[in-house]
């Protein structure tokens, strides 16, 4: 059934696609953190091992919403590594890094994670697509927050 939500079909695609790196970005940065929240080590590990729960649990519902978005503008949403490897801009861990540099890659993720979303602002507002503004809203204050108390662990 053809979709009529005022918004045209050329720009709800540009906005999907947009919103596909974000989902990318954002599953990326959830499996990273999840990842860090299972093998920190150190001094602060039961403050680190907390915190990363915590903010993997945020990501993983943040997920589901980007998602959702993309299927409410008409389009499917991309899933699995190899889609998300092409549409993210976060890498990888090679190997387990130092509780410090964890932190460190985290902020990285969570500011890659904003600028994902402040990109698609434009593309948005000039469709007046309003959900999804708000949404971009909802995860670019997620993530800076997060990156700014995970920078004030730093020193």
């Amino acid at each position: 059934m053809k979709i009529d939500i005022g918004i045209s079909e050329k720009e709800r695609k540009e906005i999907a696609n947009g919103l596909s790196r974000l989902l990318a970005d954002t599953y990326t940065l959830y499996h990273k953190t999840h990842y860090y929240h299972w093998n920190v080590t150190g001094p602060m590990f039961n403050t680190l091992h907390l915190m990363f729960e915590t903010q993997y649990n945020e990501l993983w519902l943040a997920i589901d919403l980007v998602a959702e978005r993309i299927r409410s503008l008409g389009f499917p949403a991309p899933g699995g590594y190899k889609a998300y490897a092409r549409l993210t801009k976060i890498e990888e861990d090679d190997d387990v890094p130092s509780a410090e540099q964890m932190i460190r890659n985290l902020v990285k993720g969570h500011e890659t994670v904003t600028r994902t979303a402040r990109s698609i602002f434009e593309a948005a507002d000039s469709a007046h697509d309003e959900p999804t503004a708000d949404l971009l809203t909802q995860r670019m204050e997620a993530s800076e927050k997060t990156a700014w108390m995970l920078r004030s662990m730093l020193g």
